[in-house]
């Protein structure tokens, strides 16, 4: 007899047990309590579980569960972290699934703890004897900062399902384009003088004021030769996020640190762009006698483009009945498709309400993730179709 709880408290556990994942190690948090809980449960239906230490991260982890065998197959694919929280902005305790207004308010509810009790549900009411090729469920860690947990997964050359979801918030409507990311640390060190005599220094603010001139330029470069309208934002960003330097007006700065963002469109590779970010930057400050220092604040994630024809795209087209668009964002699909998968990203929450203090899921968008679910494991696993062993 399963031993599973229902749908709603599947959630209430889930949110009630905190999984924060950040670049700043004073919050960071382990995901191992949310994998247990998912493991006990996919258990309980019958899944193979297994947990993969994430390397160089203790506390973190992935869960790759699986029923059914086969080289195909369907994986239905999550993230267990979220942000982290000013619980002062709350309405109501973060950790509390709390239902008001026909909403679920919680820390996580949309971005996206809510994916995995409704792919439990949803799995729950099927006849899994009738599986033809296999269904992986995969929960990864750290999404939210480094995303170790996937690219761990990547690097591993694991190889799982030929088809994946992933149930990232898209208000239901499937996605086949985001952009790509890096963030960038740039530390300019000077030297430091009485400010009365400036011959005396090298103001590393100077510089970085050299720097920003000089990236402001080529981001306008950068968005005259690039453009992509399926995008809400048409072109490559480039933000200056976070600039610190200096200790005193008296006294020429003698270091100064900027942090950055840059997301990128689909067709513009990382590597290519953060050599040119590192171009630009030193070109600025030459001759000037500043020692520059440049460090990736995370490797980066590529932009996703998975073809508009490919099979699983088009299935969610017809279960949802939306076209599939681009969004802004950036998910862990680039690296499910570097290991062979067709990958869409589609699920029930909205992203205007990830990120921010009293995030919820309308409880309107159950019902049609659970028939869309349905549909996608039926199709992909359960009926006999012709794309069971077709390649990418």
């Amino acid at each position: 007899m399963l031993r599973i709880p229902a749908l709603m408290e599947c959630f209430r556990q889930l949110i009630a047990t905190p999984s924060v994942s950040c670049i700043d190690p004073r919050l960071d948090q382990g995901n191992r309590a949310v994998v247990d809980l998912l493991a006990n449960w996919l258990a309980d239906l019958g899944f193979t579980v297994e947990l993969m230490p994430v390397p160089e991260h203790p506390a973190k982890y992935n869960l790759i569960a699986r029923r059914g065998t086969g080289p195909g197959g369907l994986v239905l694919a999550g993230h267990t972290d979220t942000v982290p929280f000013d619980e002062a902005r709350w309405a109501q305790s973060p950790f509390v699934l709390t239902e008001k207004d026909q909403r679920l308010y919680g820390l996580g509810t949309s971005d996206m703890k809510c994916f995995f009790p409704l792919v439990l549900e949803a799995i729950r009411n099927l006849d899994l004897g009738k599986l033809r090729e296999p269904l992986y469920i995969l929960a990864t860690a750290d999404e939210e900062s480094t995303m170790s947990g996937a690219r761990a997964l990547e690097q591993s050359g694991r190889k799982l399902g030929r088809y994946a979801l992933i149930g990232e918030p898209t208000g239901l409507r499937p996605v086949h384009l985001h952009k790509g990311i890096l963030m960038e640390s740039i530390k300019l060190t000077g030297r430091a003088a009485h400010a009365s005599n400036p011959a005396l220094g090298i103001s590393a603010l100077e510089g970085m004021n050299a720097v920003l001139n000089a990236l402001t330029a080529w981001r306008g470069e950068l968005q005259q030769a690039y453009n992509n309208e399926r995008f809400h934002v048409p072109v490559p960003t480039l933000n200056f996020g976070s600039i610190h330097g200096g200790d005193a007006p008296n006294r020429i700065c003698a270091e100064c640190v900027m942090n950055l963002e840059l997301r990128l469109l689909p067709g513009m590779a990382l590597t290519e762009f953060r050599s040119g970010l590192h171009d630009v930057v030193h070109r600025a400050v030459a001759g000037s006698g500043m020692a520059i220092e440049m460090q990736a604040n995370f490797d980066g994630v590529p932009p996703l483009h998975t073809d508009a024809d490919a099979v699983i795209v088009k299935q969610a087209e017809k279960l949802t009945g939306y076209s599939a668009g681009a969004v802004g964002f950036v998910t862990e699909a680039p690296c499910l498709n570097a290991l062979g998968m067709q990958t869409v990203v589609l699920g029930p929450g909205n992203i205007e309400q990830a990120h921010q203090a009293n995030e919820y899921l309308a409880m309107e968008r159950i019902r049609p993730m659970l028939e869309i679910l349905d549909g996608m494991i039926g199709h992909f696993c359960i009926e006999e179709n012709t794309h069971a062993n077709q390649g990418n």
